[in-house]
């Protein structure tokens, strides 16, 4: 009797949720689908209901461009027109789909004054409409991630930068929107710029262009122009231009488009920012800029004045401002150059720092505007030290940067690659985890470099070796030179240089270079240019020993112009450098 009641009660319990539940067993027949169609908030707005006589889970094409989901929607419809509305119904037993034709008869002429409308379009007094570009000059104009500009962020997986695509099909393409019957026109000049998951799809070409930049950007060859139709929807508080085309339209670079439609991030007068999700890759949303075609951005202008007061102090300031009407200066943050914090305040603030070195400082001003930030820069040249500074050195060597932990100032690549990576051989003298990995391929002068910042310089009067471990082939050789920077395109001349020649392959070794009697280029040609001072010791002689160098190059096979070159370095050190700590 208990077993039985218990049966009955499980069965009542269960009734309720069955129920809820779609239809178990044959497919759903056309004649159980049904949908009602009813007015909305008001003649534009219709709400589309599920009244179908079997239970399932409804998605929606309303016809107008939009889709949706759920037992009921509302959707507009501001146009007159015959709207095909689409229901296709999820039950246990199959699918089925229904359509039925709403007709709209009225016109929401609230849109001929709607800011988006007359923003995208020129509004009904431009016939022709208003025709779009990509803002090539703009950082962003192309880009992947999930936030507007708007908010001052940036876009978070990857935003092109000012006319990074440029030799592409991409900044020549043409987008004009027409409010007379919501006309779109497409002209690519012959050639668009797609993503490599599109440039198959047959609408664009049958010829293809190369790869640009890696090889999922193609050109391809696409006739143009190309018309359709577009219309703006509305949906979760958010518009969307939805654009209808027998063959591809899309804002310079197609990344398929899911459902054709674009989230409107910002419209104005000069300014139209776009988001879609691809089609091809679910996880993607790209980002687009642009502006109307023959748009001439507004522009600041502005000086940046550093002028040298008593004892190294320094007066900061912009002057000489032209801001156009309905522009704004906001602030100035400034950077001195001397790896001190940086400073922000008011636009015509005149902001005083007291540089403790002497030495050639770069002062930078960064003004926050209405147009982003721009940015200005002014070298100031300090002759002598703060009358309060003492001066800091070692007689001993320092690591510059060992790859793993310590790390003074980078060491990057000029012609080559320089990387960060695991050790090849973890034994004495070298147990440590990470090490740089220098290749070059036919480039002679090909280097790896470490630059002191501004202001400091190599002092060789105490201590003048530096060293590196290496790990390569035996018999190739390992150039170490100094240079000074500030010679510009001269600098080359001024280097002082000596070669360490790798004794065993694959192991590690230490190679040392020990500066006192080097000469400065000795032989070398460039000298009878050189209007300095021509040294044969530039350990002993006080204007190369310790105002002078700045710079460390390393060379694998220097003047070496075929094949490729390759080893690994380690622990960069040298002098200690006046301000560095161990």
């Amino acid at each position: 009797m208990t077993g039985t009641l218990a049966i009955i009660l499980a069965m009542v319990a269960c009734e309720p949720q069955l129920a809820d539940k779609p239809d178990i067993g044959n497919p759903p027949t056309a004649d159980q689908l049904s949908f009602s169609i009813t007015p909305g908030s008001d003649e534009f707005n219709f709400v589309i209901t599920n009244t179908s006589s079997v239970v399932g889970i409804p998605s929606w094409e309303f016809g107008n461009g939009t889709k949706g989901t759920g037992q009921s929607n509302i959707t507009r419809y501001p146009m007159p027109g015959d709207y095909t509305v689409k229901m296709t119904l999820v039950t246990r037993g199959g699918v089925a789909t229904i359509t039925k034709t709403l007709t709209q008869t009225e016109t929401d002429f609230s849109i001929f004054t709607d800011p988006v409308y007359v923003n995208l379009t020129g509004g009904v007094a431009d016939a022709d409409g208003k025709t779009w570009m990509v803002d090539a000059e703009s950082k962003g104009h192309f880009g992947v991630g999930d936030v507007t500009l708007a908010t001052g962020i940036g876009l978070d997986w990857w935003s092109a930068n000012p006319n990074d695509k440029s030799g592409t099909g991409a900044y020549d393409d043409e987008l004009t929107f027409i409010l007379t019957d919501f006309v779109v026109k497409y002209d690519n000049k012959g050639v668009s710029y797609v993503k490599g998951y599109t440039k198959d799809d047959p609408a664009l070409a049958t010829v293809y262009l190369n790869p640009r930049q890696n090889k999922d950007d193609w050109d391809v060859d696409y006739t143009t122009p190309v018309t359709g139709n577009w219309t703006i929807v509305e949906q979760g508080g958010a518009k969307y231009i939805v654009i209808n085309s027998a063959t591809p339209i899309f804002p310079g670079l197609d990344v398929g488009a899911k459902n054709h439609t674009y989230k409107i991030l910002q419209i104005n007068e000069n300014l139209l920012e776009l988001t879609c999700e691809s089609s091809y890759e679910n996880w993607t949303k790209w980002h687009f800029l642009l502006i109307p075609k023959g748009y001439v951005r507004p522009s600041i202008t502005y000086t940046v004045n550093a002028t040298e007061g008593v004892d190294n102090d320094v007066a900061c300031s912009v002057t000489e401002y032209t801001i156009p009407d309905g522009q704004s200066v906001t602030n100035i943050t400034w950077n001195f150059g001397d790896n001190s914090p940086e400073v922000t305040a008011g636009k015509d603030v005149v902001v005083h720092h007291t540089y403790m070195r002497h030495g050639a400082f770069t002062v930078t001003a960064k003004l926050n505007t209405s147009l982003g930030t721009l940015t200005g820069t002014r070298v100031v040249t300090l002759l002598n030290d703060n009358s309060a500074y003492v001066p800091y050195l070692l007689d001993m060597m320092i690591v510059y940067n060992d790859f793993s932990e310590v790390q003074v100032y980078p060491v990057v690549g000029q012609d080559c690659g320089v990387t960060i990576e695991d050790n090849p051989m973890k034994e004495v003298p070298n147990r440590s985890s990470k090490v740089a990995f220098y290749t070059k391929t036919a480039n002679q002068w090909a280097n790896a470099y470490m630059q002191l910042g501004s202001g400091f310089r190599f002092d060789l009067r105490q201590q003048h070796t530096f060293s590196i471990l290496v790990y390569g082939k035996a018999g190739d050789k390992v150039l170490l030179k100094l240079e000074n920077t500030d010679k510009g395109g001269d600098a080359w001349q001024t280097g002082t240089e000596l070669t360490y020649t790798i004794q065993q392959t694959n192991k590690w070794e230490l190679a040392t270079y020990d500066f006192s009697g080097a000469d400065v280029q000795p032989g070398a040609e460039g000298w009878k240019w050189w209007p300095d001072p021509v040294s044969y010791d530039v350990v002993a002689d006080n204007y190369y020993n310790h105002e002078f160098y700045n710079i460390i190059r390393i060379m694998l096979n220097p003047g070496v112009g075929t094949e490729t070159h390759s080893f690994y370095f380690d622990d960069l050190s040298g002098p200690h450098v006046e301000g560095i700590h161990k």
